[in-house]
């Protein structure tokens, strides 16, 4: 698809928050971009954060709009989110589903309930207890050497409580490696520098990314060691921004796009009244990562564009013609953004240990409530309603069903 924007001038250009690549990177990047196409006028882009357990959900959201044949351009993840999307890229559309659950029933904890079910709290401390203890299958396992002492030296990739290579090994079988940089769809994770401590996105549009890249964009300290790449180490990008969405806001080819963005951290919620809400609400706020802020800052960055793209169309023909004109009207653009934002429901007592609540039933209702909650958004097809001529990006968020019996695990 040719993008309807047009492009701001080179030297003003950004992507993933740094300045464009140099000329003779950027031409290699061209390049894989021409393989990248999206698939009709307006892509469809799938932004997943991280969250833990949360990430069924995620898994569930997919699932929904693979039913109804939506299958994502471009689908951008950090930490449980870059898993979910390497086993959505990495596998054609009629085996994404599958290779999803498979993920999902490897990893999840499958024990009795707790002995006390009665006790407040006593069911999600006995699933954590048991993660923390004895890991989980196919995704981590105790490092025992740094249960000895903190100050125990350990090297740079063993620095961590547990070791991560059953997850490694189950991607690599539940993961085409090939079709990981097919761009079909382009895939986007996020990490972060353990060095310098800032936000890198490996997106395969723009160079190779493996399952390392993967782990990478997992690796939360100090839980998981640091993943070295091409001579850097990095950890879990939830750690610097957990909502990958300025991906989408600032990539340089600006392009139409329906994007389905997954949240998994309620920005919002009740004053807390006793000491395990009070730490829930501090996660929930953690790692929401001031979505509602960038977006509401986007979308004032989208109408202006807009309303350049207005005043420059107003002018002569002689005047658009002027060198500095037309370096200025590069800063217009046309193009529109719908923002489908779906959030995951709260589960009857859950609190801080959620996004480590692996057990099986939670995980098969955050997966059902994500399907049921894309199927709602699809039905609505919000997008299709009429907006203001300098509306760039538009946001559409999914009000709770009420006439849906309360999510249960």
């Amino acid at each position: 698809m040719k993008a309807s924007a047009t492009q701001a001038p080179a030297a003003t250009q950004r992507r993933n928050g740094a300045r464009q690549q140099p000329a003779s990177a950027a031409r290699r990047a061209k390049v894989r971009a021409d393989h990248c196409p999206p698939s009709a006028d307006r892509q469809v882009v799938l932004v997943l954060p991280g969250g833990g357990a949360l990430g069924a959900y995620q898994a569930g959201v997919y699932e929904g709009l693979h039913r109804v044949g939506i299958e994502p351009d471009w689908v951008i993840g950090t930490s449980i989110g870059a898993i979910n999307a390497a086993l959505i890229a990495g596998n054609r559309p009629e085996r994404r589903v599958q290779r999803l659950h498979d993920f999902w029933q490897t990893v999840a904890f499958k024990g009795l309930p707790a002995l006390w079910p009665g006790l407040p709290g006593m069911p999600n401390a006995f699933t954590m207890f048991n993660a923390l203890s004895r890991g989980l299958p196919g995704f981590f396992a105790p490092n025992h050497r740094a249960w000895l002492s903190p100050h125990l030296p350990l090297a740079e990739d063993d620095a961590g409580y547990y070791h991560t290579t059953e997850l490694r090994n189950t991607l690599n079988a539940l993961i085409v490696p090939g079709l990981l940089n097919a761009c079909a769809p382009r895939l986007t994770v996020g990490a972060v520098n353990v060095r310098s401590g800032t936000m890198r996105y490996f997106d395969s549009r723009d160079e190779p990314v493996g399952i390392e890249h993967v782990l990478a964009s997992g690796a939360l300290p100090p839980a998981f060691p640091a993943v070295p790449i091409g001579g850097e180490l990095y950890w879990d990008g939830g750690i610097y921004s957990n909502t990958p969405i300025e991906t989408v806001f600032d990539d340089a080819a600006r392009q139409s796009a329906l994007v389905f963005a997954v949240q998994l951290w309620n920005a919002a919620g009740a004053a807390p009244s006793s000491m395990t809400q009070v730490n829930n609400r501090q996660k929930d706020i953690q790692f929401s990562s001031r979505i509602d802020s960038h977006v509401q800052r986007q979308a004032q960055i989208h109408r202006l564009r807009h309303i350049v793209r207005e005043l420059v169309k107003a002018l002569p023909a002689a005047a658009r013609a002027r060198p500095e004109i037309a370096e200025m009207a590069g800063y217009g653009c046309g193009t529109v953004m719908h923002l489908m934002r779906l959030v995951a429901p709260r589960l009857p007592d859950e609190d801080q240990t959620k996004d480590m609540d692996f057990h099986t039933s939670r995980i098969q209702a955050r997966w059902q409530a994500g399907i049921a909650d894309a199927q709602r958004t699809i039905a609505r097809r919000a997008w299709l309603d009429p907006i203001d001529a300098t509306q760039g990006l538009v946001v559409h968020d999914l009000e709770p069903d009420t006439a849906q019996a309360p999510v249960t695990a």
